[in-house]
């Protein structure tokens, strides 16, 4: 909810921006709006490619911690493994 709210905000910083401009409004408001909606909007929808795992699975020894948790994002149950040679931790969803 409030991501959508962040990136409506960021959409009318950027629509009042170019209202602005055919309006012939001082170009400094004009720009400070329209870096600031790029930057909110851009921000929001690329936040989430920081989260996804790297970890390769197929490299390593992987070893089970017996952490078992449920994904607030997904609802699913999720195991937690461990490379104890580059100190990775993975996060794969459970068959449970």
């Amino acid at each position: 909810m409030l991501r959508r709210v962040i990136i409506a905000y960021g959409v009318l910083c950027l629509i009042v921006a170019a209202i602005l401009l055919a309006a012939h409004v001082t170009i400094i408001l004009v720009v400070y709006l329209a870096v600031n909606g790029l930057l909110i909007v851009g921000a929001i929808l690329f936040e989430r490619r920081g989260y996804r795992s790297r970890a390769s699975r197929t490299q390593g020894k992987w070893q089970s911690t017996g952490e078992r948790f449920v994904d607030p994002t997904t609802g699913q149950r999720v195991d937690v493994y461990y490379n104890p040679e580059t100190g990775e931790r993975d996060y794969r969803e459970s068959g449970l």
